[in-house]
C-alpha cells in the first residue's frame, strides 16, 4: 500500500500539496484525477522518490520511497529518453538499472504495440513515443506502476491502444497502477479506486463503482460537482 499522511509541499510561493492524505491500496488500478496544476505530478514524484515532502510522510509498504525506489516504475508526462537512442538502446539502458526487467515481456509488448527495436526516438511520432514510454515502463516487473498523464496530447487511436495494453497486462493481486490524468472519460472504465485532487488537497475519494452508483453520475460529472461545491 502507498500512503500519504498529511503531506504538504511548496515550490517557492506555489503550494503543490496541502495537507494531502490518501491511500492507494495494493492490487488496484487507482485514478488520481484533477485539473492541470492540482498537484498530481508532485504526488507521483514523491512516490517515485524524486521529491520529498516539506511536512508529513509518504510511505510505500511502510517504508520510505527513497529506500524502495526499485519497487516503483514511473512513466513521467515528459519525454525522458535520449533522442539519439533507438528503442533497443533505450531498453538496454533501463535494463542496466533494474533487476526486474523482463525481456520476454518486452518482446511481447513490442509486438503487441507494433513497435520495432530499430526505431530511433528522434524519428518517431508523438503517439509512437507514448507507446515506447508505456513499453519500457511495463517491461519491468515492478509491483507499483505510476503513470503521469499517459494519454496527454496523443490521438484517439493511440489512446485506445494504451488503454487496451494496460488492461491486457495488469496483473491483479500482484501489481498496483496509479494513473494521474485530467482525461477522466478515457480511463473511467478501468479504475477501481479514485482520488479527486484540487489545489493540492483531496476533495473526494472512494471506490469508483460505489461513487457512480451512489450519485448516478460518471466520474467526470462527480469531479465537476465536487469541485464546483468546493469552489
Amino acid at each position: 500500500m502507498i500512503e500519504f499522511q498529511q503531506v504538504s509541499k511548496r515550490f517557492g510561493r506555489t503550494v503543490a500539496l496541502n495537507d494531502f492524505s490518501a491511500q492507494f491500496r495494493a492490487g488496484n488500478i487507482s485514478g488520481l484525477f484533477g485539473p492541470n496544476g492540482a498537484g498530481k505530478s508532485t504526488a507521483l514524484k514523491m512516490i517515485a522518490g524524486l521529491n520529498r515532502p516539506d511536512s508529513g510522510r509518504v510511505l510505500i509498504d511502510g517504508g520510505s520511497p527513497q529506500d524502495l525506489k526499485m519497487k516503483v516504475a514511473f512513466l513521467p508526462e515528459i519525454d525522458h529518453f535520449y533522442s539519439w537512442m533507438d528503442i533497443r538502446q533505450a531498453a538496454r539502458f533501463l535494463q542496466s538499472f533494474y533487476a526486474d526487467w523482463d525481456e520476454v515481456r518486452f518482446g511481447e509488448l513490442m509486438e503487441y504495440l507494433n513497435l520495432n527495436k530499430d526505431m530511433k526516438i528522434s524519428a518517431i511520432s508523438k503517439g509512437q513515443r507514448a507507446k515506447v514510454k508505456l513499453l519500457l515502463t511495463l517491461s519491468r516487473r515492478a509491483p507499483y506502476v505510476l503513470m503521469d498523464e499517459p494519454l496527454s496530447g496523443i490521438d484517439v487511436l493511440t489512446r485506445e491502444e494504451i488503454i487496451k495494453t494496460l488492461i491486457r497486462d495488469f496483473r491483479e493481486g500482484e501489481q498496483s497502477i496509479i494513473i494521474s490524468t485530467h482525461e477522466i472519460a478515457e480511463v473511467e472504465g478501468i479504475v477501481d479506486e479514485v482520488i479527486f485532487i484540487r489545489q493540492g488537497s483531496v476533495q473526494l475519494q472512494g471506490n469508483a463503482e460505489d461513487l457512480r452508483q451512489e450519485r448516478g453520475m460518471s466520474l467526470l460529472e462527480i469531479m465537476k460537482e465536487a469541485f464546483r461545491h468546493a469552489g
